[in-house]
């Protein structure tokens, strides 16, 4: 991949990567995915598309977090992105989904799609004890953050106890140690969710086409808030991936990549 660095309005560094030729996309990570693992989708859709991914603050190339990032940060950077690219569709999955949406409100964007997006509506998801992710993540204890974490993407799964013995087993694991690094940068990010919860109107003054996506292996929240906001948008529809889970994004497999393409190149999302 190309490596651009440029800076955003308050001077913070921002590292680009980009491949590809044609219309630009821009993917905005899930916050507890490191951005290599989105160069298979990358790959997947260089052929279409110049293909644009950055990480946010507080993660492995992007500017260190100052503690005061809002969402208008978020924004404010992948403006920067949009302006240096020229690129006017954005590809969200889960956390970045939520940074895409609220780019829908004040960026000019034509085309966003997003996957399983992580967005609070009327208080669903519930997004858990953010004060007790936030005192384990400062402790250090990163298997216990990822339980909280887990839990609270997916409400009565696995018993705690449990799933914090398989985390703790995993912990030793490369890339579990990869996830954990994230942490310090993602539970922010949840409580910025989270502190923007509200009803489906808040979304309404979304202009551009936008493709709400989930996996029909995905917590079933995800779909629930891609049906209801799809009714919402005055110029959203839902897609509902089958035997996807929340990892799709990253696997890029055919049945998930081919609608969304077809999306971004404004055609109907199936032949």
């Amino acid at each position: 991949m190309r490596v651009d660095r440029i800076t955003s309005a308050d001077g913070a560094a921002i590292t680009l990567h980009t491949t590809g030729t044609g219309p630009g996309v821009v993917i905005l990570h899930d916050g507890l995915v490191p951005l290599p693992h989105y160069h298979g989708l990358a790959e997947a859709l260089e052929h279409r598309f110049t293909v644009h991914l950055y990480d946010r603050r507080g993660r492995a190339d992007a500017a260190p977090l100052r503690g005061g990032e809002t969402v208008a940060t978020d924004l404010a950077d992948l403006s920067a992105v949009l302006e240096h690219t020229g690129a006017a569709n954005v590809l969200g999955h889960g956390t970045g989904g939520f940074v895409a949406l609220r780019a829908a409100l004040r960026l000019p964007l034509e085309r966003i799609a997003v996957y399983d997006p992580l967005v609070s509506v009327d208080g669903s998801p519930a997004l858990g004890d953010l004060d007790e992710l936030e005192q384990a993540v400062a402790a250090g204890d990163h298997a216990l953050a990822l339980t909280l974490l887990g839990r609270a993407k997916r409400p009565g799964g696995t018993p705690f106890g449990l799933a914090l013995l398989s985390q703790r087993v995993l912990a030793r694991t490369a890339s579990r140690r990869a996830v954990a690094a994230l942490l310090p940068a993602a539970a922010p990010e949840l409580r910025r969710i989270r502190d923007h919860d509200g009803p489906l109107g808040d979304y309404a003054a979304a202009d551009a086409e936008i493709l709400l996506a989930a996996g029909t292996r995905s917590p079933e929240h995800f779909a629930e808030n891609c049906r209801a906001l799809a009714e919402a948008l005055p110029r959203g529809q839902v897609l509902i991936v089958p035997g996807a889970a929340h990892d799709a994004a990253t696997a890029a497999h055919n049945e998930f990549v081919r609608p969304l393409s077809r999306f971004l190149s404004g055609l109907p999302i199936t032949d």
